[in-house]
């Protein structure tokens, strides 16, 4: 399982509620504009849960915030942009393979999501789109209604706009290249 490492400044959730309560936010608000709900947006907050990129991409929409203030996990010496990082998840781990692209609008991942588990049930919706490539295993990737089924060497481009949701169907890790494009 990968390590995690040190942060080297603020959690992510203490930067969430930094920029909520500096904008006078309220949970309810954050939580009509993202679609998650207030107890999951605490627990971001309170470090009870860490949330996936798309997560990430929809809550600094919605405070008006630059993703990279975020999605940032070390400080920008460039001997440690360069170095990918990896971040797990309850269910899934993923890793850069974009360092130092905080501020720009495409960003790619490697994600390896656990046998027969998905993103705990949430569904993720964030404007711009989304490009999934499977390097090992079988995932569905539910669009809206609809069930994508995709095994190794397949590939799916959808709208992140709708909400979707992604869930490794097989009895081994799943392990994806996952490229997301934000305005």
């Amino acid at each position: 399982m990968p390590r995690k490492k040190a942060p080297t400044h603020d959690p992510v959730g203490k930067r969430i509620k930094k920029a909520r309560t500096q904008k006078k936010i309220s949970f309810n608000s954050l939580a009509n504009e993202t679609g998650f709900s207030v107890e999951y947006l605490k627990d971001i907050e309170a470090g009870k849960e860490t949330p996936p990129v798309g997560a990430l991409l929809q809550i600094s929409r919605a405070l008006e915030i630059d993703s990279g203030f975020l999605l940032e996990k070390q400080k920008t010496t460039l001997k440690k942009r360069v170095k990918a990082y990896t971040e797990r998840t309850e269910n899934y781990a993923y890793t850069t393979l974009t360092p130092g692209a905080e501020n720009k609008h495409l960003k790619a991942f490697k994600v390896i999501v656990d046998p027969l588990k998905d993103h705990k049930g949430i569904g993720y919706q964030h404007e711009g789109e989304e490009f999934v490539y499977v390097l090992e295993g079988t995932i569905d990737i539910i669009v809206g209604e609809n069930i994508n089924k995709l095994k190794k060497g397949e590939s799916l481009h959808f709208n992140s706009g709708i909400r979707h949701m992604l869930r490794n169907t097989g009895e081994a890790e799943a392990e994806l290249v996952v490229v997301i494009y934000g305005p």
